[in-house]
């Protein structure tokens, strides 16, 4: 049993409209009252404020899915930590595999915007995670010691206390394939051996690491049953209230076992 509470955060990436999103914050919002898991979710961009307003007083962290690291300029459709700050944010992605993958992100990039989360005072959820082709050539553990480096580089031991790291086998992602949870503990457990290098067993311990490949109602609580796992990032599973609820109550039940 761990002391670190459980972090469930629904990232809803580029989906939902005004309504739909008010209506899903609302219903969050009820879920999430009585948690003993702590709770985000990561509304669009366009959203936050509404969001933010039916999540008023139900103790749910508003996240953002991106930001921009430089703190203000001519980087246009770029957003800030401190516009994000101004709108509510608490916590902000960093490295999702589609920033990755689809938009292109080194991690250069993405520890920038780490760095730049931390700064402005939000909690920075560092993605990592190997795709199929890397992990069909036995190089997970590699690919994930790398991301979870490059990402942290030059985090303090302080700031550390507000990163979560989010383990997301790539080719488990929308495909409805889910590593098992053996195989979920075993990368979870190395990402934490790759923190104890960087700042000891005693910050590594309390660094929050969730999973977030295809994590469901049906899979959560097996999942989150393994010691290192502490939570997840949810994606297709959030956007339904009733199966982000199930998720969140078994983060609850696996802090509790």
């Amino acid at each position: 049993m761990t002391d670190r509470r459980p972090f469930v955060g629904g990232n809803w990436k580029m989906n939902t409209d005004r309504a739909g999103a008010e209506a899903l914050a609302r219903g969050v919002a009820e879920i999430a009252r009585d948690a003993s898991a702590e709770v985000a979710v990561f509304p669009p961009f366009p959203y936050l404020l509404p969001v933010g307003e039916a999540l008023a007083g139900a103790g749910v962290i508003l996240g953002a899915q991106d930001v921009y690291h430089q703190p203000d300029g001519a980087f246009t459709g770029e957003v800030s930590v401190a516009m994000l700050g101004d709108c509510g944010v608490r916590a902000v992605l960093a490295g999702h595999s589609e920033r990755r993958h689809v938009i292109g992100e080194d991690d250069r990039t993405i520890n920038k915007k780490v760095l730049a989360t931390l700064a402005g005072g939000l909690i920075s959820v560092l993605c990592v995670g190997e795709t199929l082709e890397q992990r069909e050539a036995g190089r997970t553990d590699e690919v994930n010691d790398r991301q979870t480096r490059l990402g942290l580089a030059g985090v303090s031991e302080l700031d550390l206390a507000r990163v979560v790291i989010a383990y997301e086998p790539v080719w488990a992602i929308g495909t409805g394939r889910t590593a098992t949870p053996e195989d979920a503990q075993d990368a979870h457990v190395k990402i934490r051996g790759v923190i104890s290098q960087l700042y000891g067993d005693r910050a590594a311990g309390s660094v929050r690491i969730i999973y977030g490949g295809s994590m469901k109602p049906d899979n959560a609580e097996a999942l989150m049953a393994q010691p290192d796992i502490d939570g997840g990032l949810i994606g297709g599973a959030s956007l339904k209230a009733a199966d982000f609820g199930a998720i969140v109550r078994a983060g609850a039940s696996a802090a509790r076992a």
